[in-house]
């Protein structure tokens, strides 16, 4: 009940502030728009949990296959895609169950859900990322430690359109489909 009432505080004073800077610019806030600043905080807090998570995945790894010399010149890519496999997981667990909520009497066909987070996943946690840390690492002569959060400046934002946009998407069709299936 605690939780509760605090997400509900927050939930008003994210309100109040968005409402305020919206004013200033001479606009007013939809509810349609609140609602996505709300799922964009969600999307966040859950990214920060899922970060520290492939994080310490990629960090492990990266010092395993170090110690024990494997993956030679690619080993921060190879520790990129098993952080990558689990954080996945994580997020799509996660985002399922509180930022991309279905609403009552709609369905969502979870395995579709998913194959549509590991591709929005794999665009922007793989190839982008990899891209971009080569990028960094090989360009720019950036630690391969500090990398990674760079990246997130660009894929975190680009990752939530993705997943609100295409990937946790409800259609008419999966209702009708469960409808006659059902």
């Amino acid at each position: 009940m605690k939780i509760r009432a605090f997400w509900n505080m927050t939930e008003k004073l994210l309100y109040e502030t968005v409402s305020r800077v919206y004013r200033f610019c001479g606009k007013e806030l939809s509810k349609d728009a609140f609602q996505t600043y709300l799922q964009f905080m969600k999307f966040g807090i859950i990214g920060l949990s899922n970060t520290a998570i492939s994080y310490f995945c990629y960090s492990l790894g990266l010092l395993m296959f170090r110690r024990f010399g494997l993956f030679g010149s690619v080993d921060y890519l190879t520790a990129q895609l098993a952080a990558f496999l689990l954080s996945v997981l994580w997020s799509f667990y996660w985002n399922n169950r509180f930022v991309f909520r279905i609403k009552d009497g709609e369905k969502r066909s979870l395995w579709k859900a998913l194959l549509k987070t590991y591709i929005s996943y794999s665009f922007t946690g793989l190839f982008l990322s990899s891209v971009l840390l080569s990028v960094w690492v090989r360009g720019f002569h950036l630690s391969e430690f500090i990398a990674p959060m760079i990246n997130l400046i660009i894929t975190v934002p680009l990752n939530f359109v993705m997943n609100k946009l295409w990937a946790f998407r409800h259609s008419e069709k999966e209702n009708e489909e469960s409808e006659k299936a059902g």
